[in-house]
Parts: structure tokens; sequence; C-alpha cells
């Protein structure tokens, strides 16, 4: 008899994706089957774990463009779901895993009209918007944070923390300490793959604003637009401040391991790996972020005592910025306690749990396990 496979089904990007694949090893290391299905955008994701097939789907939202977009968006959407049902019964599925974003949605949808259990990941303190379409068909939600908005008293009911699971080799990073403790402060500072021109700007700002006997201890890795390098570069040069910066960074967890704190926007994966490793952050949520689950993000992390949040445009400014960069190299204490709390509000264990619940849920799973449980005990 053909094996039962779990289906994971992700949007495009990386916050999707990254979830999703860590689950699927986890799973892999249980000896149970994973397929991934997503769009196109996802599908360059394949070959990143061989053992896991990928599958792509027709997908598109319906939040964005006209009415004529939206009415697109549905057709498309229609199509997945019949190729993402082909996809579950080829694959002999046994439950299906949304890990939000729209290209979730065909294989849910298709998941649930078969009669298949249903577990939604969530990686944000904010039910997201597909994931909220998709609650009502599901038997489990996983969610990242303890506490979590956009949920009816019915879907709270269904929720199980389980942590956001993260990359190995971020995990592989877990209790490292920063670089120095000579009395200089390592500062890292990124807003995405793209790095945010608000960080290009307001950043070597208030670092200009330091008192220029604190300048010499600063050591500053900086994640700036293509556009933004030259003149970053040339502002910390002037100041006598020692920079890097560049596009991006393809050794991220490392440069995060090595840093004392940490500016950066509040995506659900920035938090997960901080935490993962340890380490502190002034957060700046995206504005602009859906449902402003950034903020909501920032603001359960900063509850921790593992950052601080300072919004955009109205706190995250030059001279607040300089304000509380000066009281934490007058105070290293405050970093070394709020490092101290990321890495107690970290799951490393989350892939773990996530196959757990995943187990759980889909009976075929549960029986297939002990069935090799027992087989290994003979």
């Amino acid at each position: 008899m053909k094996a039962k496979t779990v289906i994971l089904a992700a949007g495009g990007t990386g916050g999707h994706i990254f979830p999703a694949l860590s689950l699927g090893e986890a799973l892999l290391r249980r000896g149970i089957s994973v397929a991934l299905v997503t769009d196109d955008r996802g599908g360059r994701f394949e070959g990143v774990n061989p053992d896991i097939a990928v599958r792509r789907i027709r997908a598109a939202s319906p939040s964005r463009g006209g009415m004529a977009g939206k009415a697109k968006a549905i057709v498309e959407l229609g199509f997945g779901a019949l190729q993402s049902a082909l996809h579950l019964k080829s694959l002999n599925a046994a439950i299906a895993v949304g890990f939000g974003g729209y290209p979730s949605v065909p294989t849910v949808r298709a998941a649930a009209f078969l009669g298949l259990p249903v577990v939604l990941h969530e990686q944000n303190a904010v039910l997201g918007r597909a994931n909220r379409f998709l609650a009502p068909h599901a038997h489990k939600i996983a969610t990242s944070f303890r506490e979590m908005t956009n949920l009816s008293e019915g879907e709270t009911a269904k929720c199980h923390f389980t942590g956001n699971p993260v990359r190995p080799a971020v995990l592989a990073l877990r209790g490292e300490k920063a670089e120095t403790g000579d009395g200089h402060l390592n500062l890292l500072v990124f807003g995405g793959s793209q790095g945010a021109t608000v960080f290009s700007t307001v950043v070597p700002e208030a670092i200009a604003g330091l008192p220029a006997d604190m300048l010499p201890r600063l050591r500053i890795t900086q994640q700036s637009r293509a556009e933004d390098v030259d003149r970053v570069k040339a502002r910390y040069s002037a100041l006598g401040v020692a920079a890097d910066v560049r596009p991006f960074f393809d050794d991220l967890p490392d440069r995060m391991a090595s840093a004392d704190l940490v500016i950066a926007r509040s995506g659900a994966s920035t938090i997960a790996e901080l935490n993962a490793i340890g380490r502190p952050a002034i957060l700046v949520p995206y504005p602009s972020a859906s449902d402003d689950h950034q903020t909501a993000n920032a603001l359960a992390c900063q509850a921790t005592g593992a950052a601080w949040m300072m919004p955009e445009p109205d706190e995250f400014i030059a001279e607040k910025l300089a304000g509380s960069l000066l009281g934490l190299l007058k105070a290293p204490d405050r970093l070394h306690r709020a490092a101290d709390a990321a890495r107690a509000a970290g799951t490393p264990d989350a892939a773990d749990q996530l196959a757990d619940l995943v187990i759980a849920t889909a009976p075929a799973l549960s029986a297939a396990t002990a069935s090799v449980q027992q087989g290994s005990a003979a």
C-alpha cells in the first residue's frame, strides 16, 4: 500500500515556506512522506530538500486589483483547487497543513472537500487573511505566539501553541554569545530582503547624534538598498564609525549571532530567528503590513522583555533612536537581560511540537507511526 503523505500548503514567500520545510524535515525524520503544494514563487524552493516533493498550482490574491483583478484571482484559485484535489489523491494525502498565503487556500479547501483533516499554522500574532478564511475548515490551529488576535471564540478553542519553526542553520546558533566583551557594541541593521530605505536614513543620523567619544565603540553591519549603500557608507566613514554596508548578507544568521543589538522589522520569521538565537532588538513594524500584524508581533516581543518597539514614523526618528542607543551603551546589562528574555521566549523544538500536533490530528498517520514504533521495539 502506498504510504500516506502530509501535504504542506504554503504561500510563495520565505516566511511561509521556511516553517513548512522545517515541519517537513521533522516529519521526514519520523519516516513520514511529505509534499509541498505551492505556486510558482514557492516552486523556486524545489530541491532545497530533495525528499520533499513539490507540486505547483495556480493561485492569485483576490485582495489586489479592481473588480476584474478579483474575478481573475477567483478563477485562478478555482483552477488551483482542482489541481490540488488531483495532487491530494495522487499523493495519498493523510492531512493538509496550511501555512498561510493565498496559494495555501486551494489546497486546504480541496483537502476539506475530500474529508481530510486540516491543521493551520499562523506565524504572526494576528491570524492572517488566508488563514482567517480557512479557519472554519481547520481541526487545529498552531500558533507562533501565546496570544493571537482576529480569532472567533470557536477558533480560539482550536489553538495550540507550538512556536514558529526556524531553519536548522539558525537553530545551530542558539546559545552563541555575541563576539564582543571589550566595550564595543556590534549593531546589526536589516529591513528585509531588500533593506529598508527608512533605516538607511534614520540609523546613520541617530549614530551622528551620539557623543563623539562613543562612536569608536560602535561596529555596524547594515543591509541597505543598492541605491543607498554608497550614501550610508559615506556617512559612517565621515563619522569615523566602522561599518559593513551591503545590499544583501548571505550569512545573516551568523551576523545575528555576532550582534549585541539588532534593529529590524518585526516580521514573524525575524522574531522567531532572534528568539531562537537569543538576541535583543529594536523593532520597527512595517506600517503597511496587512492587518498591522507587525505591530502585534513587536508588542508581543516587547512584552517578554526581549525587544523595544519604535513605531514608524512617530517614534522611529533619529533623535529618539539616538537616545535609546545611548541608554543601552551606558547600561549594557539591559542588553544582556533582553538577550536572556529573547532566548527564553524562543521555541527551538517548534518543528517537533508542530509535527506532534499534525500526527495527533491525522488518524491515518497516528496508526502508521504507532505501527513503525511497535516494529522498532520488536
